[in-house]
């Protein structure tokens, strides 16, 4: 009977991801400093296997740069390595990129991305 009790307190997988992404958001969208043209490589730690370096001109490599920093940078990367400005203008197809928790968070904690209105890139 204690493991019932205890798996129905446990937090579900979906938790521990959207606490996970959450834990690393910036205070605000401000924050995010990084680059907005040119080549940019990723450190391995976010960019372990595959392509590392990324032409901001290019809107498929700049759109597949920021899902990767989306999804496995932790907070000082979403500072250095993403921009607001493109950030924002990329978030109504970018949205559909990530997967549903980063989604969610990143909507949640910033009302600009919520509304899925910006023009696309």
């Amino acid at each position: 009977m204690g493991s019932q009790s205890f798996s129905a307190t446990a937090p579900s997988a979906a938790d521990v991801l959207r606490q996970r992404y959450a834990d690393r958001l910036p205070a605000s969208l401000d924050d995010l400093t990084g680059p907005t043209h040119g080549e940019v490589e990723l450190p391995l730690h976010i960019a372990w296997s595959g392509l590392r370096t990324y032409n901001l001109h290019r809107p498929r490599q700049r759109m597949s740069y920021y899902r990767t920093v989306l999804a496995e940078g932790q907070h000082d990367d979403l500072t250095a390595l993403l921009d607001e400005d493109l950030l924002v203008s990329q978030w109504p197809v970018l949205r559909t990129l990530v997967s549903r928790h980063i989604r969610e968070v990143w909507e949640a904690a910033f009302p600009a991305l919520a509304g899925g209105t910006s023009a696309a890139a």
